[in-house]
């Protein structure tokens, strides 16, 4: 099975129950993103120390973000779909953002 084969027939990660996918709007510096969740709202999400180096974030990439519970407007990026996950998110209508 070729490497674009493989891509292509297994399923990408979904959202826990604490989490939810989100766009990202804007870059803000200092490892900080501004995303909008498919809740409908707008949060500063944190890149964790482990994704800075290894998942680069840009503008309109897929993300999962878990919400704080203390402050609802933040947020951590907890996973970044490559190209061929958001096809497939796509195609099977799981993307909500």
């Amino acid at each position: 099975m070729s490497d674009e084969e493989e891509k292509t027939n297994r399923s990408p990660r979904l959202p826990n129950s604490d989490e939810q996918m989100a766009r990202v709007i804007s870059m803000l510096g200092a490892n900080r993103v501004k995303v909008y969740s498919e809740d409908g709202e707008k949060r500063i999400a944190r890149i964790p120390g482990k994704m800075q180096k290894r998942n680069w974030i840009r503008e309109d990439d897929v993300v999962i973000i878990e919400p704080w519970d203390f402050q609802d407007e933040k947020a951590d990026i907890k996973w970044r779909y490559k190209q061929w996950d958001v096809r497939w998110l796509k195609n099977h209508d799981k993307l909500k953002v």
